[in-house]
């Protein structure tokens, strides 16, 4: 079953400032956070009128139910003439388990700069995650394999997610996506879609150069997520993930995103730091 993005991101209005988002059908497991950011950012935008985000930087505090719908309750924290201001709470059980906060900012015209587009080949020169090479896939965390069929999100990986043994593992992975199926024109949506996308693989920069050194699969979870979105966006079509973890201590990696359009536009970067824990090697010998 594929995960229907369109109707997770409908939010249902409750009251003025109090919005309702439900996950669709999935088998088990929580809800994954790209999921909530994306719902946490719709229901800001509920309460933002001709706008665009920016930025936004969020902190996970609970897994996700879901079983429940998620109640999120905005802030309506400033208004000004260029920017605005929100705060969202999302809600399960009477309990927080995310916290968001986003700026919007009224189209203007500035100075602009980015940095260039790594060199890869076309997207479908490389293969999908179900497509990947048998050794990567039984190397995944528990569940990431059917997770890649069961998100709207066609990923195409230049550096496979877990690299085989044989494979060299430097702290950074590259892979291009698009949604499986189109959303309409709304920005927002686009927006949204992209805040979901940008926390698919992020993590996997931060498990690459470790995994050939532990025997176990790693306990993973994101502990907040950050965007800043530079130019326009349409999740529809094809984009560059270029991921790196310039550092991990503390059972934490820390990971960098860039996000580039097909036609070579920095469309937004993500920051994210993970939990990984990997359990203790067995002893050596008898």
């Amino acid at each position: 079953m594929t995960f229907d993005l369109r109707a997770a991101l409908t939010l249902e209005q409750l009251e003025i400032n109090l919005f309702r988002g439900r996950t669709p059908p999935r088998e088990r497991g929580r809800i994954f956070g790209g999921q909530v950011i994306a719902q946490a950012l719709m229901a800001a935008y509920g309460t933002v009128e001709d706008r665009l985000c920016h930025s936004l930087h969020g902190y996970f505090m609970r897994p996700g139910d879901p079983s429940v719908p998620i109640i999120f309750d905005v802030d309506r924290s400033r208004d000004g003439r260029s920017f605005a201001t929100r705060r969202v709470v999302a809600i399960q059980h009477g309990q927080q388990i995310f916290n968001l906060a986003a700026s919007f900012h009224v189209p203007e015209a500035g100075a602009e700069h980015q940095a260039p587009m790594p060199a890869t080949g076309a997207p479908e020169t490389y293969p999908q995650a179900s497509e990947l090479r048998a050794e990567n896939v039984a190397l995944m965390p528990d569940g990431q394999s059917a997770f890649y069929n069961y998100i709207p999100v066609e990923w195409r990986f230049v550096d496979p997610p877990i690299p085989a043994e044989d494979d060299p593992a430097p702290a950074r992975q590259r892979a291009w996506f698009r949604l499986r199926e189109p959303l309409s024109e709304d920005p927002r949506l686009h927006q949204a879609a992209l805040a979901y996308c940008s926390d698919v693989a992020l993590i996997g920069a931060a498990i690459r150069p470790h995994r050939r050194s532990h025997a176990a699969r790693p306990q993973t979870a994101s502990l907040d997520h950050a965007m800043w979105f530079h130019r326009p966006v349409d999740a529809n079509q094809w984009h560059l993930y270029e991921m790196q973890s310039p550092s991990a201590s503390g059972a934490r990696g820390f990971n960098l995103g860039a996000i580039y359009s097909q036609a070579g536009a920095l469309v937004a970067n993500a920051a994210q730091e993970d939990l990984i824990r990997f359990a203790p090697d067995p002893p050596k010998g008898v």
